[in-house]
């Protein structure tokens, strides 16, 4: 039923309750997942949040922690499973997210949601809302409160 699994990731609690339901359905379909991490292109151009860094060593630091994460973030959530690939994309979450879902032809996007509300959710607004409603293909969100698919 689902040959390719997105997951994004921001490597939070949250992120590894998805990857955990993710998981569960490519063990029992079969599937493949493909791991994605964005790197927020917006807060890297902003001057405030680089200071004097220059912009090339920036990227290149976010670059390194963002494959360190990624590489804690397998080995928490993915030992002894094989069937992933990892992508990490620069720009906007939610776009690349959804240009991703397209480019892989994934059949279905398991997404963690904070569960943001009221003035948290105004602020910051939900990638995982905006994904739920511009996706190609079904998306699962999980809460972090979700319990995860028993293992078979």
């Amino acid at each position: 039923m689902f040959t390719k699994i997105l997951l994004p990731t921001d490597f939070s609690v949250c992120s590894a309750v998805a990857a955990g339901v993710a998981r569960s359905l490519a063990e029992r379909f079969g599937s493949r997942i493909a791991v994605l991490h964005v790197l927020d292109e917006p807060a890297t151009l902003d001057p405030m949040f680089r200071g004097d860094i220059p912009l090339e060593m920036l990227r290149s630091r976010m670059e390194n922690f963002a494959q360190q994460n990624m590489d804690a973030f397998l080995a928490r959530c993915f030992s002894g499973f094989e069937s992933f690939d990892t992508i990490i994309a620069t720009g906007v979450p939610y776009r690349e997210i959804i240009g991703k879902a397209r480019e892989i032809a994934a059949d279905l996007v398991v997404i963690g949601t904070h569960g943001r509300t009221g003035v948290e959710h105004v602020i910051f607004g939900s990638t995982a809302e905006k994904v739920v409603r511009m996706s190609p293909c079904p998306v699962l969100s999980v809460r972090q409160g979700d319990k995860p698919l028993a293992h078979s």
